[in-house]
C-alpha cells in the first residue's frame, strides 16, 4: 500500500492520471478494513489506525520565547547631553 501511495504522489506531481492507481488503493483499503473486521470477530480487539488522531498531534517543536529587553524610548541622544 505504501509503495502504491508513493506512486500516486509521483503521478500527481507530474500531472499524470492517477485514477487507476487510486481505485486500486481504495480497494486495498477496503480489503484491509474487511480483514480487520474478520480478525475482530475472531476475538481481536485492536482498532483500525485513525489518521485524524495522528493529525491532531503537534508536529512542531515547542518554540522558546525570548525575554526581550524593552528598548529605550526614542528621544534625545545621550552624546549631545554633555
Amino acid at each position: 500500500m505504501l509503495v502504491l501511495q508513493q506512486h500516486i504522489r509521483v503521478q500527481v506531481n507530474h500531472d499524470l492520471d492517477c485514477s487507476e492507481s487510486s481505485v486500486r488503493l481504495m480497494a486495498m483499503r477496503t480489503q484491509m478494513v474487511d480483514l480487520i473486521g474478520r480478525r475482530n470477530a475472531l476475538g481481536g480487539i485492536e482498532a483500525c489506525p485513525d489518521g485524524a488522531a495522528q493529525l491532531r498531534q503537534p508536529y512542531r517543536p515547542e518554540l522558546r520565547r525570548r525575554n526581550l529587553v524593552p528598548k529605550e524610548k526614542p528621544g534625545r541622544s545621550r552624546a549631545l547631553a554633555m
